[in-house]
Formats: structure tokens, C-alpha cells, sequence
């Protein structure tokens, strides 16, 4: 695996259309914001919180912190999704008129992960309906969710390997391993593993759209050394759309992007991952994903097995909100970390290369 240079020249153009993409998203976006906002307050689309934690027991310390937050705007990620969807079906438009070079629709590139991440925002919507609703145990229940999930992960997994031809790993600095039909069930893992992290770590204002704004311009960098110029645009168009929902979601958020942003966004994230050969890069670059499952995995076992808690709350967010950290200064302090490992992922990832 080796990096890709292009003339200066080419590069240049590259660059613009990587970066007028991300620029025209966030302007689409910041329009369609108060509209959304506005919607979704009018037809009274506002957040459950739910009366339970991760583990299905009563979840009083989570409510006593966030039941002020309840009847917010929910399914924010409507903002994000329709945007992408927007921009690549003008670029296409735009493409076939002569008036741009490059679509964004591209079979090898951006079929996959565009496709993904509408799927997996259908699934999200249904979930937020479930909880706007109160049906269920305010949301739809975990075990369909999962089997969607995992299924819609499965044919991912069968269709990468047999009609696309993966079955490889790349070791950054040591080189590719095939992997056989166990590829899929890596596909698998990454995929469920990843729309559920960025799912879990979407409770604070602003701590998810943030670092989902990270992950993916960390990806646009990424997707350009491998030469992937639609791909690397594609994931700019969904960072410059998060970013315009970030500037409404800081606390005090007028919405919240539910799991029709959280799974949608995590799914898409690894799909990318898998794309460009970089599954090992993604727990650098989506440290703080990583980290917020580990916490909710490390607490449930601990109960079960030793009958006491690590945290005071788990996901480990709530941990720091519950002893006095203010909840703009978690998410900022997550921000920070987030970054800083993204920036690591990235060296690795471009050393790994060949740079």
C-alpha cells in the first residue's frame, strides 16, 4: 500500500472540489437548520428520556442529570443525511449539465457508504419514533435493532468479499493479511461495533457531532492518500453537514441528531474504514467511540461479576457530569482527546502507507 501524488496542478483542483463539497454541504445545511428545528418543534418530534440505563435497571442518578432535557427536538440527523443526499444528487445533476467535472455518485467510491448511510438512518428514524412515541421502553427494542443491524452488516460483509473481491487487512508498517471468509465477520464487528459506539457516546450536547466532524475529515485526508478523490469529497459533504448541526447542537442543544444521525454516521464511519483498508487506523481515529463502549462493556461486567460499579454512570460522560465536571467542559475536553489520537491515527495511518 503507497501513497498517491498527483501534479500540482491536479492536486489543486482536487483540493477545491474537496473542499468547496465540504463548504457547499455546510451552507445547504445551515439554510435547512432552523427549518428542521422548527419542524420537529412544530409536529412535537422531542426526545424520551429514557427511565433506564444500559443495563435495563432504573436509571436514577442519568435522570436526575438529563430530565430537563426531555421534549428537545430529536431526530436532528435528518439534517445531516438530507444534506448528503442533497449535494450528491445535485452533483450528479451538475455533472451530466457540464457544469462540474466530478460527481459525487461514484460506483467504486461513494456507492457503498452513501448507500449505508441512508439504510442505516431508515433504522435510526424508526428508533426515534419508537422513543418520541413511548412505545417500547421509549425506543425501538435493542433486540431488533440489533438483528437489522447485524444483518444489513452481514450482506455488507458477503458483498465486499465475493462481489468486490476484500479479503485482506492492512498492518500498518508491516504489510496486508489475507484474511479469507473471515473478512466478512470483521466487516461485520466493524460495522455493528462502530454505528453502536458513535450511538452510545451521542449523550452529551455537542459531544458526538464533534467528534464525528473529526473522524470524517480525518477520512477525507486519509481516502486523498489512497486516492480516492470521490470518497475523500464524499466524507467532507458529511462533515460540512455535521458541522452545520454542531453549531445548533452546543449545549444548550436546540436539537439532537437521534439514532437516525448516532447509527447512521458510526455505520457509514466504518464502512469507509473497510473501503480504505484502514480497520486498524479507526480505533486511533475514533478513540473516543472506542473508549465510551469500553466503559459501558467494563460496567456491565463489573456488576455482573463483582456486583458493584466502576462509574458512577456509565457511559463514562455521565461518569464526569455526575462529579461536577460541567457538561460543555466533558465534551470540549473529549473534543481535545479525540483530536489529538485522530492526528496520531493519521500519521500512523499515511506511515503505514509508505510516506
Amino acid at each position: 500500500m503507497t501513497l498517491n501524488f498527483f501534479p500540482i496542478t491536479e492536486t489543486v483542483d482536487h483540493i477545491s472540489l474537496i473542499m468547496g463539497s465540504g463548504f457547499f454541504s455546510f451552507l445547504i445545511a445551515m439554510i435547512l437548520a432552523k427549518p428542521t428545528i422548527n419542524f420537529l418543534r412544530k409536529h412535537k418530534l422531542g426526545k424520551n428520556i429514557r427511565d433506564n440505563g444500559v443495563d435495563g435497571k432504573a436509571a436514577p442518578l442519568f435522570n436526575a442529570l438529563h430530565l430537563k432535557k426531555a421534549g428537545t427536538p430529536t431526530m436532528g440527523g435528518i439534517l445531516i443525511w438530507g444534506t448528503t443526499l442533497i449535494v450528491i444528487l445535485l452533483s450528479r445533476l451538475f455533472s451530466y449539465l457540464g457544469i462540474i467535472d466530478h460527481s459525487l455518485l461514484n460506483r467504486k467510491e461513494t456507492y457503498l457508504p452513501f448507500f449505508t448511510l441512508l439504510a442505516v438512518a431508515l433504522l435510526g428514524l424508526l428508533d426515534d419514533w419508537f422513543n418520541i412515541k413511548g412505545w417500547g421502553k421509549k425506543g425501538l427494542p435493542v433486540s431488533p435493532k440489533i438483528f437489522t443491524l447485524t444483518l444489513f452488516a452481514l450482506l455488507g460483509g458477503l458483498w465486499f468479499h465475493f462481489k468486490l473481491g476484500y479479503d485482506q487487512i492492512h498492518v500498518p508498517g508491516v504489510g496486508d493479511f489475507p484474511m479469507g471468509i473471515a473478512y466478512i465477520f470483521i466487516f461485520l464487528f466493524i460495522i455493528v461495533a462502530s454505528a453502536n459506539a458513535v450511538n452510545i457516546t451521542d449523550g452529551l450536547d455537542g459531544l458526538a457531532g464533534g467528534l464525528s466532524i473529526i473522524a470524517y475529515m480525518t477520512y477525507a485526508a486519509l481516502a486523498y492518500a489512497h486516492g480516492l478523490l470521490i470518497l475523500s469529497a464524499f466524507c467532507a459533504v458529511v462533515a460540512g453537514a455535521t458541522i452545520a448541526f454542531l453549531w445548533f447542537n452546543i449545549p444548550p442543544a436546540r436539537f439532537y441528531m437521534g439514532d437516525t444521525g448516532s447509527l447512521a454516521l458510526g455505520a457509514t464511519l466504518g464502512v469507509i474504514a473497510m473501503i480504505t483498508d484502514t480497520v486498524l487506523i479507526l480505533p486511533f481515529l475514533t478513540a473516543i467511540f472506542v473508549i465510551e463502549t469500553l466503559s459501558v462493556i467494563i460496567q456491565l461486567a463489573s456488576k455482573k461479576l463483582r456486583g458493584k460499579k466502576i462509574w458512577h454512570i456509565a457511559p463514562i460522560h455521565h461518569h464526569f457530569e455526575h462529579i461536577g465536571w460541567p457538561e460543555s467542559q466533558v465534551v470540549m475536553r473529549f473534543w481535545i482527546v479525540g483530536a489529538l489520537f485522530a492526528c496520531f491515527g493519521l500519521v500512523l495511518g499515511l506511515v503505514g502507507m509508505g510516506l
